[in-house]
């Protein structure tokens, strides 16, 4: 059951892709040229986006973040190189002078949407501000 979710168009990047878009931003999607493939880059703002999956990617913190009572060995596995995996990118992709974001699943579906987009936005804009960009919603259930 797992094979079958997608790692593109995912309903959170759909949700995040048509509000920008409708904002005016403009961006690309998935560039493989890039480590990691992010789900959005934009050039003019020297900036790439990773949607997170709170599951896959393991939102601290996040109730969409649990483990599997089946085989919970294999899942530790699998999301430990997940993680690893998603700091390597970020690290390359900062030495080559991207400006990096990820917002997280769980506020682009279950908490408040827009605080989420406006500051990312923000962030965009704002060329000046090299640090990374997290979403960082509380998470209350």
């Amino acid at each position: 059951m797992m094979a079958r979710i997608g790692s593109k168009d995912t309903k959170p990047e759909l949700v995040l892709r048509k509000t920008l878009h409708a904002m005016g931003f403009r961006y690309q999607l998935h560039r493989a040229d890039l480590p990691g493939k992010p789900d959005l880059v934009f050039p003019k703002h020297q900036a790439v986006c990773f949607v997170h999956g709170c599951f896959w990617h393991r939102h601290t913190g996040c109730d969409f973040a649990s483990v599997p009572k089946t085989r919970p060995d294999f899942w530790r596995i699998k999301f430990k190189k997940n993680t690893e995996r998603d700091r390597r990118n970020i690290s390359e992709l900062q030495s080559k002078g991207w400006r990096t974001a990820v917002v997280w699943e769980c506020h682009l579906v279950k908490h408040n949407t827009n605080e989420t987009i406006e500051s990312l936005t923000s962030w965009l804009i704002d060329r000046a501000d090299t640090r990374p960009f997290e979403s960082h919603i509380q998470n209350t259930k």
